[in-house]
């Protein structure tokens, strides 16, 4: 066995695993499983965090935006509607701009549901276009989901849902000329619609 010479490179030591920080996505992820413990899909059967996970997936791999804060966004897009997480949760945790994306992406249940969904469409417009990407992320997932179902032939199920797409890209449209992850994304909304609009 050699031994070490003054003209030797340093010897690296491997970090410390435990002193890694986790990406803001990977914290959300976990966030937002917890959160989504025990809530299942639709079908009663899916854990309901696939969902999220599903939509955080489709922003990066299908529309190409591989922004960390955005992906953190899609995981807990849900979070503020659905589970006892408010905003001064998700800002303490992963910081004002996930908390604001987020936020956009939350309806205000106190409202009755005219207003709401008014409102909701307004702080989607003048929030930040990843806010508007998501949204089209998480329309596109819950579509792809109601094909996959199987419940994707009654009229009205699919009307709904048409109706949700044409509101996010609305809403999405004016962004595609800057971003091309938009670009992708409506492209893939515009199939998914195509095949809801005509069942087979």
């Amino acid at each position: 066995m050699s031994t070490p010479d003054a003209n030797d490179p340093p010897v690296r030591t491997p970090r410390d695993p435990s002193a890694i920080e986790p990406a803001i996505w990977q914290s959300a992820a976990s966030f937002a499983a917890r959160m989504h413990a025990h809530h299942v899909r639709k079908d009663h059967r899916t854990p309901y965090f696939a969902h999220p996970a599903r939509v955080a997936m489709i922003l990066r791999d299908r529309f190409g935006c591989a922004e960390p804060e955005a992906i953190a966004a899609a995981y807990l897009h849900d979070t503020l509607e659905d589970t006892p997480a408010d905003y001064d949760d998700l800002q303490e945790a992963f910081g004002t701009r996930v908390a604001d994306l987020v936020a956009a992406l939350s309806k205000n249940m106190l409202l009755p549901e005219p207003e709401r969904e008014a409102d909701y469409d307004r702080r989607l417009a003048a929030a930040s276009w990843l806010a508007r990407l998501v949204k089209l992320a998480d329309v596109y997932d819950n579509a792809c989901d109601l094909i996959t179902r199987g419940d994707g032939t009654d009229r009205s199920v699919r009307r709904n849902h048409l109706d949700r797409i044409d509101r996010a890209v609305a809403l999405a449209s004016g962004d595609a000329q800057h971003h091309p992850e938009t670009a992708a994304a409506l492209a893939a909304l515009r199939a998914v619609a195509a095949a809801l609009t005509d069942p087979g």
